[in-house]
């Protein structure tokens, strides 16, 4: 694997994201409905903050507040990584790209690296503006950045979208069709996640599920429950989550025809 093929490649995938206009689409609608919706959340919250039980004030956590979006936001870079796999194989190009590119390890490669340097660049650009636009809508209940846990939690948030594009591209390059890959990834992370994380018999089952333990990063204020790990713990959770499906995708790519 020579340097000047992998610059080739490494071209060819930004190429090819440019010029399909819904993988910009759903990039701004991330940061768009993130934004909005933590903002909408951090205004409600500061009016409801003086009737809140004592136990909740004392737990409150302003900064995970303006990360409400985030599971919106997710949703749209889950659309996000799906589209940029199974685009080509929707339109046949992916015989065309392979030919061009033998070596499927460098091909898979290209397209994990650039796309997912894209979607850790807008999930920083995300975090960091909803962080400030949402204290800014809880005035006087905000959190500093050099608050303590706040940077973490505000650079883990843009780690964490970023993991959620760069594993569904490893879902979707083992199913090949959008429509398979986003029918099991939504209800994945919007219904079986959330039922396994509420059910007291699960619990310890849904904690260990990649959003679950990845959230766990943009919390500043420690929430008092018995997680068996930490924000940095939880997000190498979600890392590994992120290796194996991206190695279940170079897996199965290796072996079997393009279509």
């Amino acid at each position: 694997m020579t340097s000047d093929r992998v610059t080739q490649t490494l071209r060819s995938e930004w190429t090819k994201i440019r010029s399909v206009s819904s993988t910009g689409w759903t990039l701004s609608v991330a940061v768009v409905v993130t934004i909005g919706i933590g903002m909408l959340i951090a205004a409600l919250t500061r009016n409801e903050y003086d009737s809140m039980p004592i136990q909740e004030r004392l737990t409150f956590d302003p900064t995970f507040i303006s990360f409400a979006g985030m599971t919106l936001g997710q949703l749209a870079m889950i659309v996000f990584g799906v589209l940029v796999v199974t685009n080509e194989y929707s339109t046949g190009m992916i015989r065309v790209s392979l030919a061009a590119v033998p070596r499927r390890g460098t091909f898979l490669f290209g397209k994990i690296a650039v796309a997912g340097a894209l979607a850790l660049l807008v999930g920083m650009v995300t975090s960091f503006a909803t962080f400030f636009l949402g204290q800014a809508m809880l005035g006087p209940y905000r959190a500093g950045l050099g608050d303590p846990g706040v940077l973490r939690a505000v650079v883990g948030g843009g780690l964490y979208l970023a993991l959620i594009a760069v594993f569904s591209m490893g879902v979707a390059t083992m199913l090949r069709s959008p429509l398979l890959s986003l029918g099991i990834l939504m209800p994945f992370f919007f219904l079986i996640s959330n039922i396994l994380a509420a059910v007291d018999t699960t619990k310890k089952v849904g904690q260990y599920l990649p959003d679950q333990a990845g959230s766990r990063i943009m919390q500043a204020v420690p929430r008092p429950d018995d997680t068996p790990y930490g924000p940095w713990g939880g997000l190498g959770i979600m890392a590994l989550w992120v290796i194996a499906a991206l190695a279940g995708g170079y897996a199965l790519l290796r072996h079997r025809d393009a279509q």
